[in-house]
């Protein structure tokens, strides 16, 4: 609708200019510029004082809509998907699925299949929560980044299965194994089946897990899993306690195997979902397309990832009482609001201005040291505010030479 005092000036211009009045003077009379002058003069030209309304900004054409066969596809493929033993069923599924049909240009795109699967309340309510800034590993780092994680599930029959899960995050290449327990030796069968899987990484981030860590009650200590990984040359980031999200993308991975898997199916016994595990893992490797790969598989992105396997040789190497090694490991920690931070089972003073910021600390075991970073951004620099003496109980290794990475 025309604001009426837009409507007079209009007017008023048309008028004076049928009286002969100059452009120039009617421009200073109505206050406005030479581009409006024309355009209303050209309309006036061409429909007369009707045209001297504003149109109407109701588009003329409204968005293609989906044809109706279009549309009995895009459900047909969804229920299908639903009843298949693996796999997913959302936009990003279907459209792989549809791709295959080669509909050329009637290939529905993603935000058309949202939309009919939204008209069938098909896709779930999701909430966005802010985060403030965390520095990730895998913007931070540079090497070859694994994490790892495990899920647990429970089965009719009441025992417990627990799927530990390794992911390359440049990759998305897994490795899998599946446990009725989550102790230190079923955490070290699951990696060194990761690294004759996938290679050995630089670096591998995970939780604070008492697997993983090595437990909750003595100061300074170095677990089992620990020493395998540095033996190894692995430098492990322990992402911040209680946070999951920080290992979003192993997290969002084991939920990728409860939808596509482990629901849509009915399992005995925890030996039978292990049998049935490598029939998701084949399916995941080489059909899935996770989204920051865009149309490309984590069997066709590991093809070009340098690796660098666990050999026979080195596995029956692996002394039966681990040493401390030569290395580094890492933590992402938030600065509790006593300036704060929490290691190892061990506390120590970063400074209070830095309350509820994130800092990376970094315990390097051959010259026992403990350094603090911060990054204010990831438009900043790090820069060190914090170095303590971390005095070890024992002798550390030197790194073996197999082990050194190249």
């Amino acid at each position: 609708m025309d604001d009426h005092d837009d409507l007079r000036q209009r007017r008023e211009a048309i008028r004076l200019w049928l009286k002969g009045t100059r452009a120039k003077d009617i421009l200073l009379r109505v206050g406005r510029s030479r581009a409006w002058w024309s355009k209303w003069r050209r309309r006036f030209q061409r429909l007369g004082a009707r045209g001297l309304h504003s149109r109407s900004r109701r588009p003329r054409r409204l968005a293609r809509t989906c044809p109706p066969q279009i549309v009995r596809l895009i459900v047909q493929t969804r229920r299908r998907l639903v009843k298949e033993p693996v796999g997913l069923i959302g936009a990003r599924a279907i459209r792989r699925e549809l791709r295959q049909l080669r509909l050329g240009r009637q290939l529905p795109s993603l935000t058309t299949i949202k939309r009919v699967l939204a008209s069938h309340d098909w896709l779930p309510q999701r909430t966005n929560r802010p985060l403030a800034y965390f520095p990730h590993p895998l913007t931070t780092l540079s090497g070859r980044l694994h994490a790892m994680d495990w899920t647990c599930r429970y089965l009719e029959a009441g025992p417990q299965v627990f799927a530990f899960h390794t992911l390359n995050l440049r990759t998305r290449a897994c490795a899998q194994t599946i446990a009725t327990d989550k102790r230190t030796a079923t955490v070290r069968a699951h990696v060194l089946h990761a690294w004759k899987t996938l290679g050995i990484p630089d670096y591998l981030q995970l939780d604070n897990d008492a697997a993983f860590c090595g437990g909750y009650k003595v100061p300074r200590v170095f677990g089992q899993f620990v020493r395998l990984c540095l033996f190894v040359g692995i430098e492990l980031i322990f992402l911040p306690v209680a946070e999951p999200e920080r290992n979003g993308d192993v997290e969002q991975f084991n939920r990728l195997w409860s939808h596509a898997f482990f629901d849509k199916r009915h399992f005995r016994s925890p030996a039978h979902v292990e049998r049935a595990s490598p029939t998701f893992v084949c399916w995941y490797q080489t059909h899935y397309a996770p989204p920051k790969l865009g149309d490309q598989t984590p069997a066709q992105a590991q093809r070009s990832e340098p690796r660098r396997r666990l050999t026979q040789a080195q596995l029956a190497g692996l002394p039966r009482e681990l040493p401390i090694t030569a290395g580094r490991v890492h933590f992402i920690r938030p600065v509790a609001p006593d300036g704060s931070i929490a290691l190892l089972n061990e506390t120590w003073h970063v400074g209070r201005r830095l309350a509820g910021k994130y800092v990376w600390a970094t315990i390097t075991t051959h010259t026992r040291r403990l350094e603090i970073w911060y990054q204010p951004s990831a438009q900043h620099a790090w820069r060190q505010i914090k170095v303590f003496a971390y005095n070890l109980p024992e002798t550390v290794a030197r790194l073996r030479p197999q082990f050194v990475h190249a």
